[in-house]
């Protein structure tokens, strides 16, 4: 029975790290360029989008139409947001990445019926304790920006890590028709995972998604909206972390921001 209660306790804790954890985005001010550049806001937040945390320890990039990737023209980092600022010369799509950013490492314990989290390397765990969590946060947020036409040599996923593979342009979505994209993780199709999708400008917290979708076996997701503006995909993945990791698991999350219209 303490078994039982322990693995219960475990879960609950772990979900609800999941809930309480700020979700990382970047989002542009405009899905169309002005006077050729194009400027995003790189936050965490619970409310879509009202920074309240800022990105950082991070390497952010633009790939460009040609597939090339090079650094952002301009980055300005606050107290609670990172702004990127970028001159957009060719036509053609441009995906906006934050890059990988490995955040804190996070553990929990139990001893004599209490928990206890720590974000602190240094605070050993008691002896006779029971370790309930031990985990890395790895994030990455993405979105895209065309001049002129939209092209897909900027789409192609970089096969590491958590991403979203869009099949349908992420720069040519509408209301009432289907919005496909693909999950994956090292390249390969992530089945059976939730990914939640919310409208930006919403007054309720990150909890309240307007639809919750799950990949299918390739990875698969697709779904449509009825209601024009800012939407945003999220999921989140724990696995093993590699070998010489500074936590045995990784908590992957992912986010990719996308405009709908008419």
């Amino acid at each position: 029975m303490l078994k039982l209660k322990t693995s219960c306790m475990a879960a609950l804790l772990l979900a609800s790290a999941a809930a309480v954890a700020h979700t990382p985005y970047l989002a542009p001010e405009s899905f169309e360029p002005v006077n050729n550049w194009v400027t995003l806001d790189a936050a965490f937040a619970e409310k879509f989008f009202l920074p309240e945390v800022k990105f950082d320890q991070s390497e952010f990039s633009v790939t460009q139409p040609d597939g090339q990737k090079v650094k952002p023209s301009e980055l300005f980092v606050g107290k609670t947001r990172t702004m990127l600022a970028h001159e957009v010369k060719a036509e053609g799509t441009y995906r906006f990445s934050t890059g990988q950013r490995y955040g804190a490492v996070f553990r929990s314990w139990q001893q004599d019926g209490k928990v206890k989290n720590s974000r602190d390397p240094n605070e050993a765990v008691p002896a006779g304790a029971r370790l309930l969590a031990h985990f890395q946060s790895v994030t990455l947020a993405e979105t895209y920006v065309s001049k002129g036409a939209p092209d897909k040599a900027a789409l192609k996923p970089s096969g590491q890590g958590l991403e979203l593979e869009f099949i349908s342009h992420p720069n040519d979505l509408y209301i009432d028709t289907p919005v496909r994209a693909r999950l994956l993780f090292n390249g390969k199709g992530l089945a059976g995972q939730k990914v939640e999708l919310f409208q930006a400008g919403q007054t309720e917290p990150e909890s309240k998604a307007v639809q919750q979708l799950t990949s299918n076996a390739q990875g698969d997701i697709e779904f449509s909206v009825k209601n024009k503006g800012s939407y945003l995909l999220l999921n989140r993945y724990r696995t093993d972390a590699p070998d010489g990791a500074k936590a045995p698991t990784y908590s992957y999350s992912y986010t990719a921001v996308v405009e709908i219209t008419e």
